[in-house]
């Protein structure tokens, strides 16, 4: 109910109802209203900072979500960081030193990317030091990765290489050590049988009855079995591949063909006593690259050390030679 205002009237002596003038309504709805979107205006201005909109607290739980996972993107970085370096060293200290090849240098290893801003394209945003940041340790991780497994394409090759090796480098007596009489000669200077002169003996005889089986002592092929070698009689050679060549001689006959492949321990040929041979044996000889070379470090595949320090007492002496 609206509230009545009242005038004194001293004609009248008596107090007289005020009326309203036309038009005073309305300028108290106007002022109501001019009041109101005021208070909405100043309302906006202080309380806008404080409370956010919707689509505000939208985009900041976004944004919240952005660099939470560029936090967890940066610390799993560093954890495969830490697992890639133990793998480097392990290459570098382990893999590489036991096949005997130089170590990849830190500097190869963790070299930066050169040239242009790479990262330009991510400059101007509010996070783009930590976008940039992440973008820049995954490349540098990718290239460490890239380089390391180059380097285990290269560890897998020198281990079937040397595998192949291991296999292939003559490694056993050609003689088993049950079929044999005794070790006459070793590699040195000896007394040719013959002119009792002393003279170089390149290899090892084996002296065993006529007919005694002749192992391959590693994997190989074979490049000649023939008697077309002065002095060697009835004689095989194999090619182990690796610079490495074994030849079995004074051989009765023969139990392999030119270019047939053999495997450690294959039986290639009998002892005999042809060619320039004083009495049946087998003469054994490796050669390395051409050269001839001490056989007797070449046993370790079927020889106790017991049996192979007494061998290597047997071939020090210098006597005579069957051959």
């Amino acid at each position: 109910m609206a509230k009545v205002k009242y005038y004194y009237d001293s004609d009248t002596l008596s107090y007289q109802k005020i009326k309203p003038k036309r038009g005073d309504n309305f300028k108290k709805l106007l002022f109501s209203l001019v009041t109101i979107f005021v208070f909405m205006i100043a309302g906006f201005v202080v309380f806008t900072p404080i409370f956010d909109s919707p689509k505000e607290k939208d985009l900041k739980r976004q944004l919240e979500f952005v660099k939470l996972n560029e936090e967890l993107h940066s610390k799993k970085i560093v954890q495969l960081q830490n697992i890639l370096k133990e793998i480097q060293d392990r290459d570098n200290n382990i893999y590489r030193l036991y096949f005997e090849v130089n170590p990849i240098p830190d500097e190869q290893r963790k070299a930066g990317f050169g040239g242009i801003n790479r990262y330009k394209a991510l400059e101007g945003f509010d996070n783009s030091e930590m976008v940039i940041d992440v973008t820049k340790n995954m490349d540098i991780l990718s290239k460490q990765l890239y380089i390391q497994s180059k380097s285990l394409d290269e560890i897998v090759k020198l281990a079937e290489n040397k595998e192949k090796l291991l296999a292939s480098i003559p490694a056993i007596q050609p003689v088993k050590n049950e079929d044999l009489n005794r070790m006459a000669s070793g590699y040195g200077w000896r007394s040719d049988p013959f002119t009792k002169a002393r003279k170089k003996h390149f290899g090892m005889d084996f002296t065993a009855p006529k007919g005694t089986p002749v192992y391959a002592s590693g994997d190989g092929v074979i490049i000649r079995a023939d008697q077309n070698s002065a002095g060697y009689g009835n004689h095989i050679r194999i090619n182990h591949g690796f610079g490495y060549v074994s030849l079995y001689a004074h051989l009765s006959k023969y139990n392999v063909k030119k270019g047939q492949k053999v495997k450690r321990g294959d039986l290639i040929g009998f002892v005999g006593n042809t060619g320039r041979s004083q009495a049946p044996h087998l003469h054994y000889e490796i050669m390395k690259n051409g050269n001839q070379i001490n056989p007797i470090n070449f046993y370790y595949g079927n020889l106790s050390p017991e049996e192979f320090e007494a061998m290597q007492k047997a071939a020090q002496i210098e006597g005579q030679s069957l051959d």
